[in-house]
C-alpha cells in the first residue's frame, strides 16, 4: 500500500543519526519496547507531514514498519518482544492469553514479523489469504483426487494445520482492524480456533474495539499515542507536531466510536 504525502520532509533532531544503528539492549531479563518506538523511529518508521493511506486520510502521521525488513537485528527483537508478551500474559493469575498451536501472519505487513517469531520460537506459521482466477493453481485433476490442498480460487490458508487448532494472530500495525478481521474470518471458516492478536502498533483508532466485537483480545507491544508522547519528551519532535499527531488521533477515535 503507497502512502501519498504532502509534508514538507522536515526532519527532526532524532532523524539525523539514521544512519548509526541504537546497539540493541543485551539484558535477557526484560526486553524494552521503547527501545524499540526509537529504533523505528531512527530507521525512518514513523514520518510526519500529511498521509494517506487507504482509509486513513490526510493524517499527520504515517508509521511504516517494513522498514524492519532492512534491519535483521531489529526484526528479531521485535519477535522476541511478540514473545515475552504471550508469556507474560500467559503466567498470570488470571490469563489474558490463550495457549495456542500455531501462529498466523496478516499479509502482508504481519508476515515477516510471524516468521520471526516462529524461527525464534519454533512454533508453526501459516497465513490466509484469498487466491483470485489468475493466482490458482491447477494439476489436471480434482483436488479431491490429488490431495492439493488450498489451490483453487477463494480463500485458502497456506501451510500445516488441522482444524480446531488454536491461532495467535500476529500483524505490524492497526488502525481500524480491517486486515485482521478479514484475517480471523478466514482462519475461522477454515475450522481454526482464534481468541488473541498481537499487533507491533496500535494507532488507537479503532481496531481494539472491531477485535473485541469478534471475540478476541488485541494485545499490542506499542501504541501509538506513548510512542509519540516519547518522541516530544526525548525532543525527537516538537510539541507542535505533537499536538497535531495526538489530536488527529483523538478525533478520528472518536468519530469511529
Amino acid at each position: 500500500m503507497t502512502a501519498s504525502s504532502s509534508g514538507n520532509g522536515a526532519r527532526f533532531s532524532g532523524q539525523q543519526d539514521a544512519q548509526q544503528p541504537n546497539t540493541e539492549p543485551e539484558s535477557e531479563e526484560r526486553l524494552d519496547n521503547l527501545w524499540l518506538a526509537r529504533e523505528l523511529f531512527r530507521l525512518g518508521g514513523i514520518r510526519f507531514g500529511e498521509f494517506t493511506v487507504g482509509r486513513t486520510v490526510n493524517s499527520p502521521v504515517y508509521v511504516d514498519l517494513r522498514v524492519m525488513v532492512g534491519s535483521p537485528s531489529t526484526l528479531r527483537y521485535a519477535g522476541r518482544l511478540i514473545q515475552q508478551e504471550a508469556s507474560a500474559e500467559q503466567l498470570r493469575r488470571k490469563p489474558t492469553f490463550d495457549p495456542f498451536d500455531i501462529v498466523a501472519g496478516v499479509p502482508y505487513g504481519g508476515l515477516h514479523l510471524a516468521t520471526a517469531y516462529s524461527l525464534a520460537t519454533n512454533v508453526p506459521m501459516v497465513y490466509a489469504r484469498q487466491r483470485t482466477p489468475e493466482q490458482a493453481v491447477t494439476t489436471g485433476a480434482s483436488d479431491e483426487d490429488d490431495g492439493v490442498p488450498g489451490s483453487a480460487v477463494g480463500a485458502t490458508i497456506q501451510g500445516s494445520f488441522t482444524p480446531g487448532m488454536r491461532v495467535l494472530v500476529i500483524d505490524d500495525l492497526i488502525t481500524t482492524g480491517s486486515s485482521l478481521v478479514e484475517t480471523v474470518q478466514l482462519l475461522s471458516a477454515a475450522g481454526l480456533r482464534v481468541r488473541d492478536a498481537v499487533v507491533l502498533v496500535d494507532r488507537e483508532q479503532g481496531g481494539s474495539e472491531r477485535m473485541k466485537e469478534l471475540g478476541v483480545r488485541l494485545h499490542s507491544i506499542l501504541k501509538l499515542p506513548i510512542m509519540l508522547n516519547l518522541y516530544m519528551s526525548s525532543g525527537m519532535i516538537d510539541e507542535e507536531t505533537y499536538r497535531r499527531s495526538i489530536a488527529y488521533l483523538e478525533a478520528n477515535r472518536r468519530r469511529r466510536g
